[in-house]
């Protein structure tokens, strides 16, 4: 079950010390870092770009900018322990696309585009065209953050592991499936500590703030100006609690609630993607006979929808190859089709064609979802996101306490609830502990930020806008409402794309409560 991501999903410092965590949520200022002036003063070498690693996603370099230009990528250092910045450091790759109009640049903006655990180096060339506008007065950049892509990856299971994970059965029915799960939780705890231990303890949301405000200094900006998109925002609100001085123009867009728990969040996205499954059941019934999906109620065809992963649990159908489509993997390709509704069409046609025996189109956007290539290999998406949202998150549910959630969960929605339930227990033999049970996002003095949410918004459901805005404080936030579906607006409506470009160019920041239709 995905996480927040703009196209694509994650599972779900240790010794983040006591300090450093007591310094982050006193400073309201510059952070408090004593940073060495080595680092903040490095000069980045920038070169053109090569094509993307395995843990980033795979596939050719990135092509030219529209005019020709080129992609650069550089590599950044920053400490591995924030608490202490004259100790070891690591490197952060980091991607950029220049400013058309060099008289007039503004500076850098910096993206992140959700995850946790998507590669900022691999996601900006492929949206690049969508944000081509805002390349007239800035430099466009984003990063894998610690543990993704190119950035010291956290790393578990190997790709023939990982197949045999997606196949397996993510709802435990008996006892005997209920130790599968557990164990499957525990080989993959102990294969990110075997592989990425020392890493692990800090490749959390907290310290990726930290490295963005070294980023800002060593790009040349007194100020950061960002565009967070899905767990981004989540990153751009701890940011702002750190630094709220060094705040420049900020957007969050698909507005992750800061105020929720782990179980509450995971509430929250039961409940939007079964609104979303109902929006398409919906839209398919409008068009009458064209529809291809069985049932003449919206009730009818998410019944039709449930018994169908019932009947992949006892008996998978044929998928790619040789591999065979599980329930699980089928879950997965109907979560991954409700990110946008231009997929719905192909929703539609790949529960046809799987109800006829044949289940590639599911379990290719299964693998999409799970960060899996054509060849077989694998992003480190995967492992980076269990890494991140379990040094994030507190919580350490058992298998036992995960079980007792199901019910609340299949109430929240009868066809992803249970999914997301088991889930719960993801973290519970994680190596190292959680930093928090929520992110501290106040942000007193920090400009204007401004908040995009989507009404049919089912990874970050729409209420977590206004929540942001209260959990900001007074002042701060600024409101644009989406009344469409997807996840995300900006690369959905003009509307939207035309107020974040005024305030990102301009700064000037939209009316607050602009709705756009």
């Amino acid at each position: 079950m995905p996480m927040t991501s703009p196209a694509v999903r994650a599972a779900a410092a240790a010794t983040v010390t006591a300090v450093l965590l007591a310094a982050g949520c006193s400073d309201g200022g510059n952070g408090g870092e004593d940073r060495p002036k080595d680092l903040a003063a490095q000069q980045l070498k920038w070169r053109p770009c090569p094509a993307p690693s395995e843990a980033e996603g795979g596939g050719p370099a990135p092509s030219p900018l529209p005019g020709g230009a080129k992609w650069e990528c550089s590599f950044m250092d920053v400490p591995l322990d924030h608490s202490k910045p004259d100790g070891e450091t690591i490197e952060l790759a980091l991607i950029r696309a220049p400013a058309r109009d060099a008289e007039n640049r503004i500076g850098s903006l910096l993206f992140n585009f959700g995850g946790p655990g998507a590669s900022g180096v691999h996601t900006l060339p492929s949206l690049a065209s969508d944000y081509d506008g805002l390349r007239a007065r800035y430099d466009l950049v984003s990063f894998d953050p610690r543990g993704v892509g190119r950035s010291v990856p956290v790393e578990c299971l190997d790709d023939r592991e990982l197949d045999k994970q997606a196949a397996e059965d993510p709802t435990p029915d008996d006892a005997a499936e209920e130790r599968t799960f557990l164990e499957g939780i525990e080989k993959f705890s102990a294969a990110c500590e075997e592989n990425s231990g020392g890493e692990l303890p800090y490749v959390g949301t907290l310290n990726a703030a930290r490295d963005m405000d070294l980023m800002r200094q060593v790009l040349g900006d007194e100020k950061l100006h960002y565009f967070g998109i899905s767990y981004g925002t989540e990153l751009g609100g701890v940011y702002a609690h750190l630094y709220p001085k060094n705040v420049g123009r900020a957007v969050f867009d698909a507005v992750v609630d800061p105020t929720q728990d782990s179980v509450q969040g995971a509430l929250g996205q039961v409940r939007g993607f079964q609104l979303a499954l109902t929006n398409f059941a919906e839209d398919c019934l409008d068009r009458g006979d064209a529809c291809r999906l069985p049932g003449s109620s919206v009730r009818e065809i998410e019944d039709w929808i449930t018994a169908f992963l019932d009947r992949l649990d006892k008996k998978p159908i044929r998928g790619i190859g040789e591999r065979m489509l599980t329930e699980g993997q089928a879950a997965n390709g109907i979560i991954q089709t409700l990110y946008s509704q231009e997929y719905w069409e192909l929703l539609e046609q790949a529960l046809d064609e799987a109800d006829g025996g044949n289940g590639a189109l599911l379990m290719a956007f299964s693998d999409a979802l799970n960060g899996r290539s054509e060849d077989g290999n694998y992003s480190n998406i995967q492992a980076a996101g269990a890494a991140i949202g379990c040094v994030d998150s507190k919580a350490r549910y058992t298998l036992d306490e995960a079980k007792a959630m199901v019910p609340e969960f299949r109430r929240a929605s009868p066809v992803f609830g249970e999914y997301l339930a088991w889930a719960q227990a993801s973290c519970s033999k994680w190596p190292v502990p959680g930093t928090w049970v929520h992110p501290d996002v106040s942000a007193p003095g920090a400009p204007p930020i401004v908040l995009v949410g989507n009404t049919g918004d089912p990874a970050t459901p729409y209420e977590g806008t206004r929540a942001m805005a209260e959990a900001l404080g007074k002042g701060v936030a600024v409101e644009v409402t989406y009344e469409g579906e997807g996840h995300g607006s900006y690369n959905s409506s003009p509307c939207v794309r035309k107020a974040v470009n005024t305030y990102l160019l301009s700064g000037r920041p939209p009316a607050d409560g602009t709705v756009c239709k």
